[in-house]
């Protein structure tokens, strides 16, 4: 035997020889292995264990230690011992299979032994060649067998050296593994391999072929935790092809090592990494609040049409005939665009048929969702927010729990499409489908479509180059045009023809025309005129009535237009206040408040279109007109009547906000922090110059700030009436002070006040803006609110196929220090209405609501949304939540306790969407009768 002189330095070699021979060997082993195995996990023979050649017929390697280890006969394939010098072995090897120069080395020595024909690198022993890379405690060779052994060394504190096959980007880590380079078949012992979520633990494995591979007392789990895992299934056999599939025999589960009697004769779990079709299997239980029976629900088929689009398709089915039907699809193109879409209908039945509470309704609901992307095209851009059905879907439907939009009463979408022509001028064109729903009246308005075309300012009189000065110079102008197509429906007649019976069409042009400059150096100065006009393809026509009767217009279809035109001015500068509490000598924590005020004074006129009104007469019985109605023509366009009033109004209004500067409280920082203490103080009114009577509108206040470091937001508003109420509480042309009164009379006034902390709220650290943008992206979907104040949203079917794990890490506070600080979160809103319009003297509404979350252990969490009204004393909607992270498995139940929506819900699954369908899910569903 020959050894090697040990170095840490990087030997090379060449093709020649016995040397090159064996090298070929462990190099064809080690690119087949690298490129086809994956987890090995059982030790080698000792450090001293003798490998002798391996008769033709033999089939099992006896080591020192006495211990036997069976090889399966498929390993061995006829070997011809017959020996060859080193020009045969090279006149036979591949041409070309290697292409670079190899290098290797170990530690401790390179042994080549001829006359058993192996070669053995021990300790730290690596070979490099080209992109692979191998590293083990010890390899060895025996090329009169064609078997290789690869393993780690045992020492005085275990094992260590584990096998490491790199290339690229691919690392594998095996135990040891013992391989047949002839027919590429492998035992392998103690397999530990994760494929796409499944980690699975095998004590033997044969590796029948490069994409076939068998186990025996397999065990496979989703579980992190390998050596102590939550759950397992055993299985006696085992069928596993990479990235394809794994079939498995008896399979029985285990929790925390303990059998249980959930069991499979067999399974089968499809392993591609690309979209396939197959069948989603429904989940069941009893609908015990209506009286549904039993039911099977969110089954269906699952259609990879392509790697761009795909389409689920689901089902209910419940005992007492009713059902329901899903279809939901998701798209994308890279860089292009990406969207979903969703269609549900359901068809429920209370009771039984020929009950006297048998009652069925129909109810449907379509979503739709689509947003380009940003780079695809900057001068085109199609967007779509949809959200349309039933007006009853989110009340009745029992596959989902959408409290949102539940106590929320209006539905909306929006399609829209927009191109930009750049150019001087720019010339911007959209074109935009909305639909808004109210699903307490149950009216829907549609717009099909609405064109807008605008051109940006032009500045005829400004100079080629530097800045516009004077009134001449800022002249400019702009086109807009709009157009709309109207329909105003209901739900009853939506997707009729009769929803066509009273739309409306029409378009407004409109050219703005405005120029600011400044005089005496403070004050902006405005002017302004825009003139209009408005095409209809419908107008009316009245005739005369006798006394008594009731004037029914006559709709006269056909092409017209009417033109109006209004100027006005406004002139407004702004004031600024200080007080500095600075002293020489004296840093005082309140340096200084400014006050800024913005006064605005403008005036508006508006001349009386009288050419566009007509007259019809109110004939008495002897055929004496006794009176004449004026009316126009275009009382019923879509854009509004032209004004027959002449008018002429001066608008006042005085803009404040109060800030102060104020010692920051980091004595590191030199400069002061500036903090707002009134955000903003309106006041605005409006005299009307032409009016005959009440020429002073009422004064409107409105105003807002931030306190209690921007977490509570404060805004509040009211209007003041100067006149007077007669008996009948009508308004009259007098002053309320000279009726006795004070100098106004508060109308209306109403108050909002807003406040969300939580643990961080006290300790200087701000909120988790993560947190809020999540919010207003769930909002953004669902048209709710950016809270969780209506509760949290449940969609029995969305959770099914779309939930994701919950990422939990586990910092250094959420472990055994836990106890140290318990995250929480809480939402207050406030909100208070007065109303005094006709001596109501009453409040309108008064309500607090409140929603928060508190996590009692790093896995434990509790939530409630509540609210009380103060003005009907009685609680609001509420919700009771309670979640729990089982690891590889989620918990949560959610409770409304009381009110007409009362229910629960209970589910226990696991994450992996592996085994999702592996679930307990019980609820008891809102009684639809109340």
């Amino acid at each position: 035997m020959a050894f090697q002189k040990p170095s840490h330095t990087f030997t090379k070699i060449h093709l020649k020889g016995l040397r090159t021979n064996s090298l070929y060997i462990l190099f064809a082993l080690s690119f087949t292995v690298l490129i086809n195995t994956f987890s090995f996990a059982q030790e080698l023979p000792k450090k001293n264990t003798t490998i002798p050649a391996t008769k033709k017929n033999d089939s099992t390697v006896v080591v020192k230690d006495s211990t036997k280890i069976a090889i399966d006969s498929l390993l061995n394939k006829p070997i011809n011992t017959k020996q060859t010098d080193s020009t045969e072995q090279d006149s036979v090897k591949p041409e070309g299979f290697l292409k670079d120069i190899v290098t290797y080395k170990a530690t401790d020595y390179v042994a080549i032994n001829q006359r058993k024909q192996q070669i053995r690198l021990y300790n730290e022993a690596q070979v490099l060649y080209e992109d692979m890379e191998i590293t083990a405690g010890v390899i060895v060779i025996d090329y009169s067998t064609g078997l290789v052994y690869a393993g780690r060394i045992k020492d005085s504190t275990g094992y260590s050296q584990n096998p490491i096959f790199k290339q690229g980007a691919n690392v594998i880590e095996p135990d040891s593994i013992i391989f047949n380079y002839d027919n590429k078949k492998a035992i392998v012992f103690n397999t530990r391999t994760e494929q796409q979520g499944f980690n699975v633990l095998s004590p033997k494995t044969k590796r029948e072929n490069d994409s076939t591979y068998f186990m025996s007392d397999a065990r496979f789990t989703t579980s992190e935790n390998l050596d102590d895992p939550e759950y397992q299934f055993v299985t006696s056999k085992m069928k596993f092809v990479p990235n394809k599939k794994m079939v498995v025999g008896p399979t029985y589960m285990e929790i925390y090592g303990v059998p249980t009697p959930i069991a499979l004769p067999f399974a089968f779990f499809p392993m591609t990494k690309k979209q396939t079709s197959g069948i989603i299997f429904p989940s069941f239980g009893e609908d015990t609040g209506n009286d549904r029976g039993y039911f099977l629900q969110n089954g269906g088929y699952y259609f990879a049409i392509s790697d761009y689009v795909d389409l689920a398709v689901l089902g209910d089915y419940y005992t007492n005939g009713s059902y329901g039907l899903r279809l939901e699809s998701n798209y994308a193109v890279r860089y292009k665009f990406r969207g979903n879409m969703a269609f549900r209908y359901e068809n429920l039945l209370n009771s039984e048929r020929g009950f006297p509470d048998f009652r069925q309704s129909t109810i449907y609901n379509i979503r739709w969702s689509h947003s380009q992307d940003a780079k695809a095209n900057p001068n085109s851009r199609f967007s779509a927010s949809v959200n349309l059905g039933s007006s009853q879907y989110y009340q009745q439907s029992i596959n989902q729990l959408n409290q949102a939009n539940f106590l929320n009463n209006t539905l909306a979408s929006s399609v829209s499409y927009s191109k930009t022509f750049q150019g001087e001028p720019q010339v911007n064109l959209s074109l935009t489908a909305t639909h808004n729903q109210n699903t307490n009246t149950e009216a829907i308005n549609l717009t099909l479509p609405t064109m807008q075309a605008s051109m940006t300012r032009v500045y005829p009189f400004a100079p080629k180059s530097g800045t516009k000065e004077g009134a001449i110079q800022n002249i400019n102008f702009q086109i807009n045009t709009r157009g709309e197509y109207r329909i105003n429906t209901t739900d009853s007649l939506f997707g009729k023809r009769e929803m066509f019976d009273d739309a409306v069409a029409g378009m407004r042009h409109s050219i703005p025309v405005t120029t600011n400059f400044k005089i005496f150096n403070h004050f902006s100065v405005s002017t302004n005129a825009n003139f209009e006009e408005t095409w209809t393809l419908k107008t009316t026509k009245r005739n005369n009535i006798f006394v008594g009767e009731t004037s029914t217009p006559v709709d006269i279809n056909g092409f017209d237009r009417f033109l109006t035109y209004n100027f006005g001015a406004s002139i407004g500068t702004t004031l600024y206040g200080m007080y500095n509490f600075q002293k020489e000598g004296k840093d005082p924590k309140i340096q200084a408040i400014r006050h800024v005020v913005r006064p605005s004074l403008s005036y508006s006129v508006s001349p009386a279109f009288d050419q566009y009104y007509e007259t019809y007469d109110v004939i008495d019985a002897d055929g004496t007109t006794i009176d004449q109605v004026e009316y126009t023509r275009f009382e019923n366009s879509l854009f509004g009547r032209p004004g027959n009033r002449y008018s002429s109004s001066i608008g006042l209004s005085v803009g404040n906000n109060i800030e102060a500067k104020v010692r920051s409280k980091d004595s590191t920082k030199t400069e002061s922090e500036k903090i707002f203490l009134l955000n903003n103080l309106n006041f605005s009114t409006a005299y009307d110059l032409a009016a005959d009577s009440l020429n002073i509108s009422p004064v409107r206040v409105n105003g807002g700030t931030q306190i209690l470091n921007k977490k509570m937001n404060i805004n509040f508003g009211m209007t003041l009436n100067p006149y007077a109420l007669d008996s009948n509480n009508n308004v009259i042309d007098k002053f309320n002070i000279n009726n006795g009164g004070s100098l106004f009379r508060l109308t209306s006034a109403n108050l909002n006040i807003s406040y969300s902390l939580n643990n961080d709220s006290f300790s200087g650290k701000g909120k988790d803006e993560e947190e809020d943008e999540e919010a207003e992206r769930r909002a953004a979907t669902s048209n709710s609110r950016t809270d969780d104040l209506f509760g949290k949203t449940q969609d029995f079917a969305d959770r099914r196929l779309t939930d994701k794990d919950r990422n939990k890490g586990e910092d250094e506070e959420n472990n055994e220090f836990y106890n140290y600080k318990m995250p929480w979160t809480l939402r207050l809103a406030y909100a208070a209405n007065y109303s005094n319009t006709r001596r109501e003297d009453q409040i309108s509404s008064h309500s607090l609501m409140f929603s928060g979350d508190i996590e009692l252990s790093p896995r434990w969490s509790v939530g409630a949304s509540s609210g009380y009204d103060f003005l009907n004393n009685g609680f609001t909607f509420t919700q009771l939540r309670f979640e729990r992270d089982l690891l590889s498995w989620r918990m949560n139940f959610t409770w409304v306790p009381f009110s007409n929506r009362s229910s629960w819900n209970f589910f226990i699954g696991i994450k992996s969407n592996l085994l999702k369908d592996l679930k307990y899910d019980q609820r008891r569903q809102p009684d639809r009768q109340l």
